[in-house]
């Protein structure tokens, strides 16, 4: 059976509204203009300092305040759980999977911390048998080695990587993985512009596209 990893914001999770409202409390506290919904998921993808750089420039903060602002938004981060919401078919398609002998990690840009602890607060611990945050490793997607890592740590056999964004394309790309695109999540290119395998729109045809590119 095969290796199958995934990303988890804006795959599995939408955790666009509690980063935004993280994020907020933080710039109303010092009478910054908040974030959009639209916003904040343009921002998401590459991990929480890139998410802070990227809300700096658009609300022309100076680059020497920012990790004042990275770390009010980290402290908050890792409790904000309220409005984050799985996607529809995520847990019957995990569960179809793992039914099906599949080993399942998570490879997100998601700090270590915030990832355990959403994942339990959605009763998904028991899916997966390794995960890799943006903090496990010195470097963060799109390098390949938090990906690899993940895979490493499910063993030996095929191998999948399952994402929403052109992080996510470039990271399987880079470590030899078929990837397959999730298109509900926080795509922000031309999903024609990636390689992958196979696109969806529904989780629950994530198996049967599994499967296929098993073939």
């Amino acid at each position: 059976m095969a290796r199958i990893a995934f990303d988890l914001d804006g795959t599995l999770i939408d955790s666009a509204p509690d980063i935004r409202a993280t994020m907020n409390s933080v710039l109303e506290s010092r009478g910054v203009t908040p974030l959009s919904l639209e916003e904040t998921r343009s921002f998401i993808g590459s991990g929480a300092p890139v998410f802070v750089e990227r809300m700096g420039a658009a609300r022309g903060i100076d680059a020497a305040a920012l990790p004042e602002f990275l770390n009010g938004f980290l402290a908050g981060y890792e409790s904000a759980v309220d409005l984050t919401e799985l996607y529809d078919g995520v847990r019957v398609a995990l569960t179809r999977l793992r039914e099906a002998g599949h080993r399942l990690a998570i490879c997100t840009n998601k700090p270590i911390a915030p990832a355990r602890v959403i994942l339990a607060h959605l009763d998904l611990v028991q899916y997966f048998d390794c995960v890799i945050g943006g903090d496990s490793l010195p470097v963060r997607k799109p390098d390949p080695a938090p990906l690899r890592a993940a895979l490493e740590g499910l063993g030996e056999g095929p191998a999948l990587y399952v994402g929403d964004s052109d992080i996510d394309a470039a990271t399987a790309l880079a470590a030899g993985v078929p990837f397959l695109l999730y298109m509900q999540g926080y795509l922000h290119v031309p999903a024609e512009s990636l390689t992958c395998v196979a696109r969806f729109s529904q989780f629950e045809d994530l198996p049967r596209l599994v499967g296929q590119a098993l073939l």
